[in-house]
């Protein structure tokens, strides 16, 4: 197992190592295993692929994401323009319905609406992501769609075991209305975003929390 300090060295080196990210003005510290980032970046993107690269280094137990998008001034647009290209960006973005609307507020992009499921959540996220002058994207956009819960845990359960039958032992499935819990225990992030996209692909799934923990050899 890690300690802290080793941690710390691999996440900055892991951050060097990536060149989408600009290092130099980000700060890394770490205590139990989590990761705090901290410093400055001039994109939204750049924000983004940090935290990536961070869950990238094995050990990692969880990431606190305090970085700042300072827009170099080259690349700053106002709340108006922001809010016209994200409309532009999402009415040519095929998986993206027409019921997710934009509001701008200082640079940061606000998603609100009702979508049938969570890849045309996340696809309205991405789809915005890169654009000049973002300083942040918050999604509030409602995953709707309500089956019975006995069936979404089942097709949970068998989503698991298909991706990672193995990993799958170790997650417990449990259901409240739409809202599925993913309890458990297993070995990476990537795990872990695996097991939320296998309950997020089941129909009548309108929120997931994860509350699964990585184990650390």
């Amino acid at each position: 197992m890690k300690t802290d300090r080793e941690l710390q060295r691999d996440v900055m080196d892991e951050l060097a190592f990536d060149p989408s990210v600009s290092a130099e003005n980000i700060g890394v510290s770490v205590k139990d295993s989590i990761v705090v980032l901290s410093g400055t970046v001039p994109s939204y993107v750049e924000k983004t692929a940090a935290e990536k690269a961070t869950f990238r280094v094995a050990g990692v137990k969880g990431v606190a994401e305090e970085i700042e998008v300072r827009v170099p001034s080259m690349n700053q647009r106002s709340d108006q323009e922001i809010a016209k290209a994200a409309a532009d960006a999402m009415e040519w973005n095929a998986t993206v319905p027409s019921t997710v609307t934009i509001s701008v507020e200082k640079g940061k992009i606000i998603l609100r609406g009702a979508v049938e499921w969570e890849y045309q959540r996340s696809a309205a996220s991405l789809a915005v992501r890169y654009l000049k002058g973002v300083t942040g994207i918050v999604n509030h956009i409602n995953v709707q769609n309500h089956p019975e819960p006995r069936d979404i845990k089942e097709k949970i359960e068998k989503a698991l075991l298909r991706t990672a039958a193995e990993e799958a032992k170790n997650i417990n499935v449990k259901i409240m209305g739409g809202k599925v819990t993913l309890t458990g225990k297993v070995h990476s992030h990537a795990e872990i975003e695996d097991a939320k996209y296998a309950a997020w692909a089941v129909p009548g799934v309108d929120s997931v929390e994860t509350n699964l923990s990585i184990i650390i050899a």
